[in-house]
């Protein structure tokens, strides 16, 4: 028997991109497990990826090109060739090219993070077609708008410094669950006598395990930050200093907070006055002591309507107290904006040869149904979904579900398994997972360039994404060279070397340690130097009253609540989140056998003053429904939501459920006040026994 060990990357939607070391057997992966040499990794992997061989074997893997043979969303196809699937699919393309090539459309997300299989040569395929543009906005760009309006770019605390606070903050996140890697350093902080504060309408798995848990009604984030700053600043626990030399704006933020006393906030986001000053001085005055404070923030703060404002007041604390001057201090939303990530390269976006319009993923069951006008442009007539699950994370998922059943939409699939989105497919190909094929890898929760190694070769007909738009731009006839790259050559170009934060990077010898640490410095901005237009940290932006929003920190409620709806909160009482369940990763994951038993079910956590409103007990079937639709899921009768919210762990697959649905039937497609983003946690609902 001959073994031998691979060094490979996580590829999913996780802050913690671990680094893998693969035991291949005779040409078999039998073991997954942490490098522990890694310093983010630390030998430690979630109970989701250390079970990766399962799925990478599971016994539904698609394993070769199919062609549908039943009507969208039955399921039923016939195996082809990959010459049949490639003929086919660069046809009905080639046609719809010539007359109207806005028409075509990617659908992609996270299903790989990786910089080669994500969207390098399907990029570089869609733009030198013309097609439509997709604005990929389904996870964090409110937030990252927010934060880069007043920090100037998604760069924070290194998550390897947070066990020398004293003080952290992790506000609407899970990291138990969905960050594994900071949760550890958090806990090394809270040994070293650290304290841990969540703030979180949801009382989640790292609530539970932190000192005080503070339960905010969803969407009042930026009410909550606004009260900190008034009290911060009314107590004198600022850094007079550091906002002298390294902010901008802070008269003009001084009167905006002054109109949040803590009475106003805690009336808003319906917890105590008492929380609000005590979470403020608490916060301020371990700062003043000169010990560092951090703020963990996560992106289900920016999943609402004040979604983007909610990041940017958060983001705002650091500099008011100077949590900057330490390298335990400070915030982190994502590490991604440290990278010098080679886009221009990887994706060639010099392909695109005119201006083409840019289609929302969030709106995805609205524009699906949209006919051709002046204001849209051509109907969508091709749909081509890669690492996606449209039919199941796609919000008002009704709609959703009628655009890809339209008999006249050309559908291809390229996935690992039947999903909820493969089940309309007109083509289904079988693509590699991250054992069988070379990628590279940005993160954003550390700072590391990763590399993955091909671990096994494809099994059965799986080809990795690159090579199936290769064969498809060879068969439609593009002669440009990058056409023609290796995967190899692809990630060659991954990182900008001549860039300091990326010295040295040589993509030949990233593979061979798996890893290399970017050359960054330890506190940021201790000295200020932010990447914003003034060189400091925007109290006021400019640059905001210039996109036409309010240039400070404000409160934006919810589209759906009782103060910005009371018409509607009447019908529907009941506010919904849908955070990640533990042992999911958006969809993905959700079929593995071992991880769904670990769930069970669809279930809903309601408190129990409003399930014995409703003559509802623990156990039971209840619906949950409003003007966009329904589902079911069995009610937990429990304290862990707030009174008012109701939490339903996600995204199941859709066919996987007792009703065929999901929590999405219910949310909705508005976008945020920033950054085109969705807002699943804006939901108003009523719940009844089913």
């Amino acid at each position: 028997m001959t073994t031998t060990q691979v060094r490979a990357t996580c590829p999913h939607d996780c802050p913690d991109t671990c680094a893998l070391l693969i035991t291949v057997e005779d040409g078999v992966a039998t073991e997954v497990k942490g490098d522990p040499d890694h310093p983010t990794t630390a030998g430690v992997l979630c109970t989701k990826v250390s079970r990766y061989a399962e799925r990478t074997y599971h016994a539904e893997r698609l394993l070769h090109p199919m062609r549908r043979v039943g009507n969208k969303g039955e399921g039923k196809f016939e195996r082809i060739s990959w010459d049949e699937a490639i003929d086919t699919i660069a046809s009905r393309l080639t046609e719809i090219a010539a007359r109207a090539p806005q028409a075509i459309l990617p659908y992609s997300y996270a299903g790989t993070m990786g910089l080669v299989q994500g969207e390098s040569m399907s990029a570089r395929f869609f733009h030198h077609i013309g097609a439509s543009l997709l604005d990929r906005t389904i996870c964090a760009t409110a937030g990252f708008t927010g934060y880069k309006y007043t920090i100037g770019a998604t760069i924070g605390t290194d998550v390897e410094q947070f066990q020398d606070a004293k003080l952290i903050i992790i506000w609407g996140g899970n990291p138990i669950a969905s960050n594994l890697h900071f949760w550890m350093r958090a806990q090394e902080a809270k040994r070293k006598g650290a304290r841990l504060i969540a703030i979180d309408p949801y009382r989640s798995l790292t609530a539970e395990k932190c000192h005080q848990h503070i339960a905010l009604l969803p969407g009042t984030d930026t009410a909550l930050a606004l009260g900190l700053m008034h009290v911060l600043i009314r107590d004198k626990l600022i850094d007079d200093d550091y906002i002298a030399r390294y902010t901008l704006g802070y008269e003009q933020l001084k009167e905006r907070a002054a109109e949040w006393p803590p009475e106003r906030v805690a009336e808003t986001c319906g917890i105590s006055a008492e929380e609000v000053d005590n979470l403020a001085r608490e916060y301020g005055e371990t700062a003043r002591r000169g010990e560092p404070v951090a703020i963990r923030t996560n992106y289900g703060v920016q999943r609402v309507r004040g979604g983007g404002m909610a990041v940017r007041n958060i983001t705002c604390l650091p500099a008011l107290v100077g949590a900057w001057r330490h390298a335990a201090g400070g915030v982190q939303l994502s590490s991604s904006g440290s990278f010098p990530t080679n886009k221009q390269k990887l994706q060639r976006p010099d392909l695109l040869k005119q201006p083409v319009r840019t289609i929302n993923m969030t709106t995805i069951g609205d524009d699906l149904l949209r006919d051709t006008s002046a204001g849209f442009g051509p109907k969508i007539e091709a749909v081509i979904v890669y690492n996606a699950n449209p039919l199941a994370i796609a919000p008002d998922s009704g709609k959703v579900m009628r655009g890809f059943a339209r008999d006249d939409l050309f559908t291809v699939v390229l996935e690992h398994f039947q999903t909820d989105s493969a089940d309309y497919a007109d083509i289904l190909l079988p693509a590699t997972t991250q054992l069988e094929h070379v990628d590279a890898h940005s993160t954003y929760g550390h700072l590391y360039m990763m590399a993955n190694n091909a671990a096994i070769a494809p099994l059965g007909e799986a080809k990795p994404n690159t090579e199936i738009f290769r064969l498809l731009a060879a068969r439609m006839g593009f002669d440009d060279p990058c056409f023609q790259e290796t995967d190899d050559q692809i990630a060659a170009q991954s990182f900008d070397a001549s860039h300091p934060r990326a010295i040295h990077f040589d993509w030949e010898s990233l593979k061979r340690k798996g890893w290399q640490k970017l050359a960054m410095p330890a506190a940021p901005f201790a000295e200020g130097g932010f990447p914003t237009p003034s060189g400091k940290c925007e109290f006021y932006s400019a640059s905001m009253l210039a996109d036409g929003l309010d240039p400070l920190p404000a409160h934006i409620p919810p589209y759906e609540s009782v103060a910005s709806n009371p018409a509607l909160a009447a019908k529907y009482p009941l506010a919904m989140i849908s955070p990640p369940a533990r042992n999911f990763l958006n969809s993905t994951f959700v079929n593995v056998t071992s991880l769904r038993a670990t769930e069970g079910e669809p279930r809903l956590d309601i408190h129990p003053d409003d399930s014995a409103a409703r003559g509802i007990e623990h156990g039971q079937m209840v619906r949950i429904f409003n003007d966009r639709g329904s589902f079911v899921a069995k009610a937990r009768v429990t304290p862990k939501a707030r009174a008012g919210l109701v939490v339903g762990l996600s995204v199941w697959w859709k066919k996987l459920a007792s009703d065929g649905k999901n929590a999405n039937e219910v949310t909705s497609q508005r976008l945020t006040d920033m950054g085109r983003a969705p807002t699943f946690y804006d939901t108003l609902v009523q719940v009844e026994k089913a």
